[in-house]
């Protein structure tokens, strides 16, 4: 009691405070196996770990097969396999680590991931390895899937929210019938086609080691090669290990163009406040796959666009500073949103913006979305370019705090180009992306528009630059 605050206490031992250990202990490590399989790993701190396959796979390679296997197969993930005889059986077992599992489908991944306790890292391995290999795909789980893809096509068409729908019809119109433009949701009418038989067949071409990556987070580098080599080097798949064939090594197809869908959402309300009519565009331009030069300056391009809900762009103290609210929410109280996306791949890209508003406004909303394109290719302020810079890096950095972020950070590049950008290295190019490299893409790619439109009543399209005129 006779201590003062100012005092250490007598007998407390000196604390010892944690300090980094130099940043070479927590780079991203690859290892390539024997027979092609990639294994990379993160090192850090924590109790629980994430791990997953990701395979080259997805609905862009679907041209020679039914549309919709992909898809097909994220809803069998984690079903019965070759050693769990049910999809109980494979949670009961994570349950014991405390883990979760996950699949998802992209049009050019498919991803496998497990977070559980580290020490559960060989049972982990072990159950990704027989679920993607050895998977049952009985005829009661198809029959099973079949029905949860039915509910799903059904819950897509009468959800509000048009932006999965908008998605799909944006990159259809602007790859029409090729790689990304292919569908990501499986056709209501292949749904009782897709068998046993055509799922070996797909899977038996694109599950192959050499287009795999095995990828972990917060585990030790070595354990996760050794586990990786004891249960996915020289594992016989359930569908046999014979020579791939039809692998489709095709090159996105840029062709633009416009899809339009009609909607009846008059009878979808949720309460007694009907859902009011819109219509929902979405216009965009050619960008540039992640693998060149130019991706970052075109991902501070979308910074700098921004948007979002007519919800959030006004009132006192609201700070909305992107071109989207500033220009178009901000001065047109008609528009109920207005969001600008990037989509990016390895051989292609889309910059996308969304707008919706009242059947009525159509057209000028067509014709406000189109000049904030043409904008875009002229003079950027030089405190407006490094707002976007530094809310790129603030979104970049605060995203790879969670695990599961860096995972799939993590396998999706080590996936694409055998290494992993470090989040100081890309702080490093988006600080010195320029402006200039920003407006000379631009116009390189001002070649055509797709643009799609829906709603209720409404349509989703895509045009390309000869079909402006109609609009404006």
């Amino acid at each position: 009691p006779n201590v003062s605050l100012t005092c250490p206490l007598p007998g407390v031992p000196k604390a010892v405070f944690a300090a980094a250990e130099g940043r070479e202990r927590f780079e991203t490590r690859v290892t390539v196996l024997e027979n092609g399989l990639r294994v990379a790993s993160q090192n850090k701190f924590g109790q629980f770990c994430t791990v997953g396959l990701l395979i080259n796979s997805g609905s862009r390679h679907e041209a020679k097969y039914l549309s919709g296997i992909a898809h097909f197969l994220e809803k069998l993930a984690f079903s019965s396999t070759a050693q769990f005889s049910s999809k109980d059986e494979i949670l009961l077992t994570l349950e014991k680590h405390g883990g979760i599992c996950d699949c998802q489908a992209s049009r050019d991944t498919i991803m496998y991931a497990v977070s559980a306790d580290a020490k559960g890292l060989d049972t982990v391995v072990n159950l990704l390895a027989d679920v993607a290999l050895q998977p049952r795909l009985s005829d009661e789980e198809i029959e099973m899937t079949r029905m949860a893809v039915r509910f799903e096509l059904e819950d897509l068409n009468m959800r509000p929210d048009p932006e999965p729908l908008l998605t799909e019809m944006i990159h259809a119109a602007a790859y029409r019938e090729n790689t990304v433009g292919l569908k990501r949701f499986c056709p209501v009418e292949n749904t009782d086609k897709i068998d046993q038989k055509v799922l070996h067949s797909y899977l038996s071409n694109y599950y192959t080691p050499d287009r795999m990556v095995l990828a972990g987070v917060g585990i030790e580098h070595e354990q996760l090669v050794e586990c990786a080599k004891k249960y996915l080097l020289g594992v016989e798949p359930v569908w046999g290990s014979a020579q791939t064939k039809e692998v489709d090594r095709s090159v996105a197809q840029y062709t633009g163009g416009i899809v339009k869908v009609e909607k009846d959402m008059s009878d979808v309300s949720l309460g007694p406040t009907p859902i009011p009519e819109l219509t929902h565009i979405m216009i965009g331009l050619e960008s540039c796959s992640f693998l060149e030069e130019d991706f970052i300056p075109f991902a501070v391009l979308n910074m700098m666009m921004g948007g979002g809900g007519s919800f959030s762009a006004g009132g006192p103290g609201k700070g909305m500073f992107t071109r989207l609210y500033l220009n178009v929410l901000n001065r047109h109280h008609w528009m109920y949103n207005a969001t600008s996306y990037h989509h990016s791949y390895e051989d292609t890209g889309l910059l996308c913006i969304h707008a919706s508003a009242d059947p009525k406004q159509v057209r000028e909303m067509v014709e406000i979305i189109t000049r904030e394109f043409i904008l875009m290719a002229g003079a950027i302020g030089e405190v407006e370019l490094e707002r976007a810079k530094t809310q790129l890096k603030s979104m970049l950095m605060m995203n790879l705090e969670s695990r599961p972020v860096i995972f799939e950070d993590v396998g999706r590049q080590v996936l694409a180009t055998n290494t992993r950008k470090l989040p100081h290295e890309l702080c490093a190019l988006i600080k010195w992306s320029l402006r200039c490299s920003i407006r000379n893409q631009l116009w390189l790619h001002w070649k055509h528009f797709p643009v799609r439109m829906a709603g209720s009543p409404g349509c989703t399209g895509s045009f390309d630059k000869a079909a402006l005129p109609e609009y404006i």
